[in-house]
């Protein structure tokens, strides 16, 4: 098949050199079409495979929403660079509204038992060194970040008398054991609901084709894709239609790991008044975030950016603080009748991110994924609400782990309240080298946490270890070069300090 499509296209570039170009289109949608039916086969020999007519029926759906997506990347790889720069352009100033200038009159706590709380829990602790979902990692003072979470849920159903249901949206990869987990919770006075995102197939980089061969291929061969599955997701389980048949109105999505990430009555109430279909938090940038995905003024319609989609040319101007002042927090107020409307009309078209990965065999593929808040252009009345740093509190790597559980916060019914002794809005910067990375060299490297309420900044480098009760302001760095070893004692007083070396610092 393939030299009966490719074959004519070559004798008319010879006849005709002025339809080289032209040629050059056809070649590739020819291609593509070769691809997409060598896909297809496959993953119909998989879905073939299921004896079981249930477990068929949904796998075929996942499939299906997966040839779409696959056919989509092939039509955009064949036409080129979709996103026209010059088009690209700062939110206007009723895109995104300041969060000091919401409504301060009192909101009515009764509008909560129109919402339902849903945290994206798809990401395991590989990066922190753990195994298992990362939404079991112990964050602060023994308690995971589904405890606080969960602990924030009931007591907000306890204080108002309203029953706001939480919902976790697992993976593959997490599902199992936070099935585990959640029975601790029985008890509790909150409602908990989960459903599996879709497991897609990766891709081989060299074929095109899907690297598992079967449908029960190991689970290096699969993957989840991306947030923006939760519309797809949430819809073919059947959970959004119960939601609005329960009389559930909204939705508030964020990552598990954004302990920032509370019910903020201000910002519903405001998309209550504002009739908003979708409103995503965003933040002021820093140097920190110039990486992050950001709001855009696209052709008059607000929609997020992500570095992904940037044309190479563009990239330093995207990381600009000037032109790109904000960046999305991935927290999402959604109208759910919305998301019905939008599914139903086959309106969903979210811009592809091809994430590159490399099996243990070593074999390059690529997956395919979404981000949830891309849908914002789907949406009417959808807009940015620019929340204080306060609301985004992730926890990526142990950096950020040290700034949660310092002295910088205390906890309050599961969240984090700032320090009133801190006398700077911004938390500190904290950069840990690669001897902290996993949580386990980083719990035996703070015999404490350090009080680090004056601190703006610190660096770590090396063989380093913190004695008990030290103290860290300013700005502190510590480097330990290969082969050497710093020990700060107990009770020390670093400010503005740089220590390098091979030392072990004490006390005389």
């Amino acid at each position: 098949m393939a030299s009966s499509l490719s074959t004519p296209g070559s004798q008319q570039v010879k006849a005709n050199p002025r339809a080289r170009g032209a040629s050059h289109i056809d070649f590739k949608s020819a291609t593509t079409g070769v691809a997409a039916k060598a896909m297809r086969n496959e993953l119909n020999n998989m879905v073939a495979e299921i004896q079981d007519s249930a477990a068929r029926k949904h796998f075929d759906a996942e499939m299906s929403g997966f040839f779409g997506l696959f056919n989509r990347y092939l039509a955009e790889k064949a036409k080129g660079e979709r996103l026209d720069w010059d088009k690209v352009k700062s939110p206007a100033a009723e895109q995104v509204t300041p969060y000091s200038q919401l409504t301060s009159k009192a909101a009515d706590p009764s509008i909560l038992n129109k919402l339902a709380v849903l945290k994206l829990n798809g990401g395991l602790g590989t990066t922190m060194g753990c195994t298992g979902p990362k939404s079991v990692i112990e964050v602060r003072d023994g308690m995971t970040f589904l405890d606080l979470s969960v602990r924030q849920i009931e007591h907000l159903n306890s204080t108002h008398n309203v029953n706001v249901p939480f919902i976790l949206m697992n993976s593959f990869n997490t599902d199992d054991d936070t099935a585990r987990v959640i029975q601790k919770y029985a008890n509790h006075n909150v409602e908990i609901l989960t459903f599996n995102q879709s497991r897609y197939p990766r891709v081989s980089k060299e074929t095109n084709l899907p690297t598992p061969r079967s449908a029960t291929s190991d689970k290096s061969n699969w993957y989840p894709p991306g947030h923006g599955d939760l519309y797809d997701a949430i819809n073919n389980c059947g959970l959004l239609d119960r939601l609005i048949a329960a009389g559930k109105e909204y939705l508030f999505v964020s990552n598990v790991d954004n302990l920032g990430a509370t019910v903020d009555l201000n910002i519903f109430q405001h998309m209550i008044d504002t009739q908003a279909e979708f409103i995503s938090e965003v933040t002021d940038k820093t140097k920190a975030d110039v990486k992050g995905g950001t709001l855009i003024d696209y052709e008059g319609q607000v929609r997020l950016l992500e570095i992904a989609q940037v044309p190479k040319d563009h990239v330093e101007d995207f990381k600009s603080i000037k032109k790109f002042q904000i960046f999305n927090c991935n927290s999402l107020w959604i109208n759910l009748k919305a998301i019905k409307r939008v599914l139903t009309n086959d309106e969903l078209d979210l811009e592809i991110i091809v994430n590159n990965k490399e099996l243990p065999s070593g074999e390059a593929v690529i997956q395919l994924e979404t981000a949830c808040a891309a849908a914002i252009k789907h949406f009417r009345g959808a807009k940015g609400v620019n929340v204080p740093r306060s609301r985004f509190l992730p926890v990526k790597a142990c950096s950020d782990l040290l700034l949660i559980q310092s002295d910088l916060y205390s906890l309050e019914h599961g969240a984090l309240v700032m320090n009133n002794q801190r006398l700077f809005g911004q938390t500190p910067v904290v950069k840990l080298g690669d001897t902290f990375k996993k949580v386990s060299n980083y719990q035996k490297r703070f015999k404490s946490i350090p009080n680090i309420i004056e601190l703006d900044h610190l660096t770590v480098s090396g063989d380093v270890v913190f004695g008990r009760g030290v103290q860290l302001r300013g700005t502190v760095i510590i480097v330990a070069n290969e082969g050497q070893h710093i020990t700060i004692p107990e009770g020390s007083v670093l400010e503005n300090k740089l220590i390098s070396g091979a030392l072990s610092v004490i006390d005389h």
